[in-house]
């Protein structure tokens, strides 16, 4: 069964992510208190698998995601899949296209990510979403 391997939210725009043990996703929002956090929005939660950090030497949180999953293939989610994330219902609503600031992390990131800096999210109905919390694919 896929898992929520990491939690994550940006306090601020541009600063490091937070690592949290949980969290609450807002209804239509996003992550409570994450700067990032948009009403209305199609990129509410940003999900990352963590099979795809470690084939790129990257440690969970760099490339900014707000969920590290574990043995859930994030990249081959289609557009409106629905997802149970802990108490929270998640639909996928975008590919996230690696930006600039990839190259910060390492010159060439945001090439090397073309398609694998995984899916973004709109949080349907939200709750509370904890590390090692399943994650499901809905019908």
């Amino acid at each position: 069964m896929p898992r929520v391997q990491n939690l994550f939210r940006a306090p601020k725009k541009r600063l490091p992510m937070e690592e949290l043990s949980e969290v609450r996703a807002v209804d239509d929002a996003g992550f409570e208190g994450c700067a990032h956090a948009r009403p209305g929005g199609k990129r509410q939660v940003l999900l990352v698998d963590r099979e795809t950090l470690e084939a790129m030497d990257l440690r969970p949180g760099i490339i900014r995601e707000n969920i590290t999953t574990d043995g859930l293939n994030v990249n081959s989610l289609q557009i409106g899949q629905l997802l149970r994330v802990g108490e929270a219902r998640l639909e996928v609503s975008a590919i996230c296209t690696p930006c600039d600031q990839m190259e910060i992390i390492r010159p060439g990131l945001q090439k090397e990510l073309w398609g694998r800096r995984g899916m973004l999210c709109r949080v349907l109905e939200g709750g509370v979403i904890r590390r090692g919390d399943s994650v499901e694919k809905l019908s």
